[in-house]
């Protein structure tokens, strides 16, 4: 009931409303780049915005990628440490299973991108066709799949909250260089004190709230957090990485309490403002021959490497650890394999870090992650949508008094 008037007070805490946002902000990216006024938007883009006095100095689109993004990333770090805690990854044989489909869903595109990158100086966009994007995952399977059961639907959430540990990593250790450890030890000073602040915090009381406001530990915890993304960013690590961190360190109420607020706000603006400026790609005119193995490299391995790797590292899984509570079957296992290739959001940010030096091999990664992704779209909503017919079916057998359907 709660999660219905939820969605009743914001539509935006719908995950079809999601997903829906941000596929219709990527096809608006991508046709406003490709008019007149294109050229102008991409200039816009490019702007800077500056700060001399604290040597800070910020692009527009970085401001999206690396600002607006964190926040995003607060929240996914978030729900992955309620996952280990209390959810559905607390404990190692819960998460057992999962792991191993996520490991496969990482290691066959990776592995796959690499064999036909191979003699190239791209090697480097690896991590780019490793990424689900689980607002777009859970709202297909919310559109195609309401009739699927729970088990598949938290089988895929654990996934996708692995996969999503997986691209903090990646994003941490292999796009972070010349690291200035004076920053670092300012950025960690303000997450510490971020994180002690919000143990501050009470729980909703109006009792509490005469006693004692709340408001000043917010505002502060605020200031706190934008400090922290400074440092982090003028650290020379990835700016996202402050999000994954604030989210790691806050209390466990005041948390689940942010990513309530923010998530409107994350699914109606944030994600879909990331969507359409990663978008703004002009279309180059060339003949598909021209392009760079980058491109098929990522175009194959998102939908292909990932409905293998998950589908094979899920069956590994199943029987490493037979009967085991969690474990499904190879027809449910391709419905969450087919969803595992919609990489979008993190498969984009990881486009632009790997080839930050190559614009050209941006743009068409770019494209590769939109038609990869569109591609898994397609293949996961018709593989979804038959095995959720296969559940209906079985809800109108196990009903007394229901006649049978004319499809049998």
């Amino acid at each position: 009931m709660q999660h219905t008037d939820d969605l009743r007070r914001s539509p935006f805490r719908s995950e079809r409303v999601a997903a829906l946002l941000l596929l219709l902000a990527a096809v608006i990216g991508l046709v406003v780049a490709n008019t007149a006024v294109g050229p102008a938007v991409l200039d816009l883009m490019d702007e800077h915005f500056a700060v001399p006095a604290i040597g800070f100095d910020i692009s527009l689109s970085h401001l999206i990628s690396d600002g607006l993004l964190a926040v995003f990333f607060f929240i996914v770090a978030v729900e992955l440490r309620r996952e280990l805690v209390i959810g559905e990854l607390n404990s190692l044989a819960k998460a057992s299973l999962p792991a191993i489909a996520a490991l496969g869903g990482v290691v066959v595109p990776a592995a796959i991108y690499l064999v036909m990158t191979a003699g190239t100086d791209l090697a480097a966009g690896w991590p780019i066709p490793t990424a689900t994007d689980i607002a777009f995952a859970l709202g297909i399977l919310a559109v195609f799949g309401s009739a699927m059961p729970t088990r598949v639907r938290v089988f895929l959430m654990a996934l996708a909250v692995l996969d999503d540990l997986v691209a903090i990593l990646i994003i941490a250790f292999f796009f972070t260089a010349g690291v200035q450890f004076a920053w670092i030890g300012a950025a960690a000073i303000a997450i510490t004190a971020f994180g002690a602040v919000s143990r501050l915090l009470r729980p909703r009381s109006p009792w509490v709230l005469r006693r004692r406001p709340q408001w000043p530990l917010i505002a502060v915890m605020i200031v706190l957090g934008v400090l922290a993304w400074f440092f982090v960013y003028q650290s020379g690590v990835h700016a996202t990485i402050a999000g994954v961190a604030l989210g790691f360190v806050i209390a466990r109420r005041p948390g689940g309490r942010s990513v309530h607020a923010l998530e409107p706000w994350s699914n109606g603006l944030i994600l879909p403002v990331f969507a359409f400026s990663a978008a703004l790609v002009v279309i180059p005119a060339v003949a598909p021959a021209q392009f760079s193995p980058a491109f098929w490299a990522i175009l194959v391995a998102l939908p292909v490497g990932k409905l293998v790797g998950i589908t094979a590292g899920g069956l590994i899984g199943a029987s490493i650890f037979r009967g085991r509570p969690g474990a499904l079957r190879w027809p449910d296992l391709l419905p969450v394999a087919a969803l595992g290739g919609v990489g979008f959001t993190v498969s984009l940010l990881m486009n632009e870090l790997a080839f930050s030096e190559h614009p050209l091999v941006v743009d068409e990664g770019t494209l590769a992650v939109l038609l990869g992704s569109g591609v898994a779209i397609v293949v996961s909503a018709c593989v979804v949508s038959w095995r959720a017919r296969h559940y209906r079916r079985q809800a109108r057998e196990r009903t007394p008094g229901t006649a049978p359907s004319a499809a049998g």
